[in-house]
């Protein structure tokens, strides 16, 4: 139901004014309702896009706006993720666990994590097999926001070959599934 009939049942109890549609009050009702119909659609796409949580479009393109960077665009709920991990960097951001909640901002899951020397750190991306499409964009990113007195080694997954014992794989199974040496490497 729109406007315009919402306002047809507000003013038909008063039985003082001809409501039909195509009469003078009815075609005003109609064009009222066609006005508050499309400014209710407008408040709605304002209040979408005004959320971080609920912005798809706009509302996402003008908060990454505020960056020098712009995260990788895998999806909206990773773009979302992204953007609310950049809006947390602040200038104190040095413990591991503050570089883990704010590196998220490259665009996809990452990991910081320390080395056995002091001042290395490794960043692996646990949801991810190989090399992230986007990575010199997402290094970018992640070389920004982890402080620069620490030397970043970025690590990436492959399949090992104590996962192939593991899961059993035989020479037999890799040609049924008819995997290419890159392919194979990347069936983590």
């Amino acid at each position: 139901m729109g406007y315009g009939e919402h306002l047809r049942k507000l003013l038909r109890p008063l039985e003082i004014y001809d409501l039909t549609p195509g009469s003078l009050s009815g075609s005003e009702l109609d064009a009222l309702g066609k006005g508050l119909d499309a400014l209710s659609q407008r408040m709605e796409y304002v209040e979408r896009e005004s959320a971080l949580a609920t912005a798809e479009g706009e509302g996402l393109r003008r908060r990454e706006l505020l960056f020098a960077r712009t995260p990788v665009h895998y999806s909206t709920a990773l773009r979302r993720q992204a953007i609310a991990a950049l809006l947390r960097i602040g200038g104190d951001c040095f413990t591991l666990s503050d570089i883990n909640n704010t590196i998220s901002g490259c665009g996809i899951r990452a990991l910081a994590q320390e080395k056995d020397r002091f001042g290395y750190i490794r960043i692996i991306f646990p949801e991810v097999a190989g090399v992230p499409e986007g990575f010199e964009q997402i290094r970018e990113i992640i070389l920004d926001i982890v402080p620069c007195h620490l030397d970043v080694e970025f690590y990436f997954r492959y399949l090992i070959w104590a996962e192939c014992e593991a899961y059993q794989y035989t020479w037999a199974i890799i040609h049924e599934r008819e995997y290419t040496w890159h392919g194979f490497e990347l069936a983590v």
